[in-house]
């Protein structure tokens, strides 16, 4: 198995960041291509961060911060919910990592082996991965295989068990799945050869204690971006919110992992709570604001309730340039029911 997922990743795309240069790619909703992504952005993600890392506006300190020592930082946010749809009674608690973007020196195997041991050490009921597995950025000194990072998360250990969505990067960095516009990506065979489940408009009933919940996972939203390079698509996300809730088919409380959080804009009040990642809470945050906003300042980062209630996670890696200020690489700890709801 490794050996044929390094053969698979040896004719990746490499990272991501190349569609930049083309300008932004909008989100679409299952029918269109129009849902997401509305707003036009003056200032793009690569612009701003290719400006905070080349300029002295903000001084020669804040930019080595912003290089060498926010990137390396690790902490743990948590977030205590009592969503409206969740028994009040019922106490889950689950750990978040998302947008690991493995790669050296910036997300080395021993800083994934550190943020696996500290994962474990909050003992969550259970364990998601929010996708953005792959290096998302040309400033490394070398990529590391699925073949790799896959086991070592591997080591993830939870009672209700470790579950997985892709994210974009994962797509797009299967050359093969790209051009030929199917198959499934590197990533996913990595994940789940390592013994963790990967979540594609699918749902999973689970129980703690007696008491069942739903577990869902969506497709990703931007899966085949790349693939306009080869030939028109029609449809560049593999997301069907419709098909993933009809998985779900009794009245037990229902948590949704989507790598992008855009399309919690359709998200109806049937879903309990929202998982999502990939803003990396736009990697540059001021005083609660973030000039790169891919989804919208309002899915930025953080805890924010529209139908359901939703968490973005900032994230681990670094996407386009391994630069972050205000907003440090962090594992999330969410906790449902069983206390008033607040954040710490």
């Amino acid at each position: 198995m490794q050996r044929r997922l390094l053969l698979r990743l040896k004719g990746a795309v490499g990272p991501a960041d190349n569609l930049h240069k083309q300008g932004g790619i909008s989100l679409q909703s299952a029918s269109t291509m129009h849902g997401h992504h509305k707003q036009v952005h003056m200032i793009t993600r690569r612009r701003f961060l290719k400006v905070m890392g080349g300029v002295g506006a903000l001084g020669v300190s804040t930019t080595a911060y912003g290089f060498g020592i926010e990137p390396e930082r690790l902490k743990v946010t948590r977030y205590n919910l009592s969503p409206p749809q969740w028994p009040s009674d019922f106490k889950l608690r689950i750990a978040v990592i998302a947008d690991l973007h493995a790669c050296d020196p910036w997300m080395s195997l021993n800083r994934i082996e550190g943020i696996v041991e500290r994962t474990n050490a909050l003992k969550p009921d259970l364990t998601v991965l929010l996708g953005d597995y792959v290096a998302g950025h040309r400033h490394v000194t070398g990529t590391i295989p699925a073949a790799e990072w896959a086991p070592v998360l591997g080591r993830l250990k939870a009672p209700l068990g470790v579950h997985a969505v892709l994210g974009n990067h994962d797509w797009w960095d299967d050359r093969t799945v790209q051009r030929e516009g199917k198959g499934i990506p590197v990533a996913r065979l990595a994940l789940e050869a390592s013994g963790i489940p990967v979540y594609e408009n699918d749902a999973k009933r689970l129980a703690k204690n007696g008491r069942p919940f739903w577990l869902a996972g969506l497709g990703d939203q931007l899966a085949y971006a790349p693939a306009r390079r080869f030939r028109p698509v029609r449809r560049v996300g593999v997301d069907d919110l419709g098909a993933t809730l009809a998985r779900v088919t009794d009245s037990a409380p229902l948590i949704l992992m989507a790598h992008e959080p855009d399309v919690a804009r359709r998200v109806p009040s049937r879903v309990a709570l929202q998982l999502s990642g990939h803003t990396h809470g736009g990697q540059v945050r001021l005083l609660g604001w973030s000039p790169i906003a891919p989804s919208g300042q309002q899915l930025t980062y953080g805890h924010i309730r529209t139908n359901c209630d939703v968490v973005v996670s900032g994230g681990l890696g670094c996407s386009i340039m391994p630069f972050r200020v205000g907003v440090p690489p962090e594992i999330v700890l969410v906790t449902l029911g069983g206390a008033v709801a607040q954040v710490a």
